[in-house]
């Protein structure tokens, strides 16, 4: 195993996440960074200063020639960076979710697929030790047959309060905690049961219509396996974020991506004791299998076609 270099486009809260997290593993190290805004770039030269900072997003791909390309921008830019990479022969690693329109990721999603270009979707859950004892338990058949699935998301504000800077993300247009966290969990539910199919979804919207949905009630099915849907913003109390998995025998919830717990009856036991900071352990397996990913070996991460598939559903999940 070599080191690769790893550069970003996109410095917002995600890419500077990932400028710590790569600079934590022993077989990256970050070759350039670049945001079209000037802020971003002022405060990501503050936070870390010893990184090299393009002028432009084509001096990072064809001067700096990286050996991944991570593009955490807003999901409506994903495909115009996309596109350079590709052309440079450059692998992609490309932030949750996809895009916003399906014909444009579609229309990626093809290139990719004509060219063999090595591709990855930042769906975490993928590299999540909840989800692969999940998987063991199903596979196992220790929960029984599954009754049902039920998300809630529930959050006092949106943008949370450490989000606000990503002012995009409470704008109807590419925001929204729908296509922000909902995502995860339909890849989530398509990754464990199969292709889902939206039944029903009514998402509502504040009066002012550049707004992103302030609530979502739906109902989609995996098979036999219905999937209940709740998401709310507002009120006093501390936000949730949870799937829950009910089978005959036994069932299972993860909370806030990471938390894994298990029930026989009238409580709930965990099932993953984390060692560390949970986000950035999963975030360091994610990489683990991105090595894996770019030196041919087998990985379980999203491809960009996995990922238009959550896009397809969670984009018909918001149409009112």
């Amino acid at each position: 195993m070599g080191q690769y270099n790893a550069a970003i486009i996109g410095l917002g809260i995600m890419g500077r996440r990932m400028i710590a997290n790569f600079a934590k593993h022993p077989s990256f190290k970050i070759a350039s960074v670049w945001d079209p805004s000037k802020k971003s770039m002022e405060k990501t030269k503050a936070d870390f200063p010893d990184i090299h900072f393009s002028e432009t997003p084509e001096a990072l791909i064809n001067e700096v020639q990286p050996d991944l390309l991570y593009i955490a921008c807003p999901p409506e830019f994903h495909k115009q960076y996309a596109l350079k990479a590709i052309d440079a022969e450059i692998p992609l690693y490309i932030e949750k979710p996809l895009g916003v329109d399906i014909q444009e990721s579609e229309s990626l999603v093809e290139i990719l697929e004509i060219k063999n270009h090595i591709n990855a979707v930042n769906f975490v859950q993928a590299s999540s030790e909840a989800i692969e004892k999940v998987q063991l338990l199903l596979e196992n058949n220790e929960l029984g047959d599954i009754t049902g699935v039920d998300i809630i998301l529930q959050y006092h504000q949106w943008p949370r309060v450490w989000q606000v800077e990503a002012d995009w993300l409470r704008f109807k247009a590419s925001g929204g905690y729908i296509r922000e966290v909902l995502s995860h969990f339909i890849f989530v539910i398509e990754r464990l049961f199969g292709a889902a199919k939206v039944n029903f979804a009514q998402p509502t919207y504040p009066d002012d219509p550049k707004l992103c949905e302030t609530h979502l009630q739906a109902k989609l099915e995996c098979g036999a396996i219905s999937i209940n849907i709740f998401g709310s913003v507002g009120g006093n109390g501390p936000d949730r974020q949870e799937i829950t998995i009910w089978g005959e025998d036994k069932s299972v919830r993860i909370s806030d991506f990471y938390l894994l717990e298990i029930s026989e009856g009238d409580k709930w036991s965990s099932l993953v004791k984390h060692k560390v900071d949970p986000r950035s352990e999963t975030l360091q397996r994610q990489l683990d299998n991105i090595i894996k990913l770019l030196e041919g070996h087998p990985q379980p991460l999203a491809d960009a076609r996995t990922a238009l598939s959550v896009q397809k559903i969670i984009e018909r999940l918001l149409i009112a």
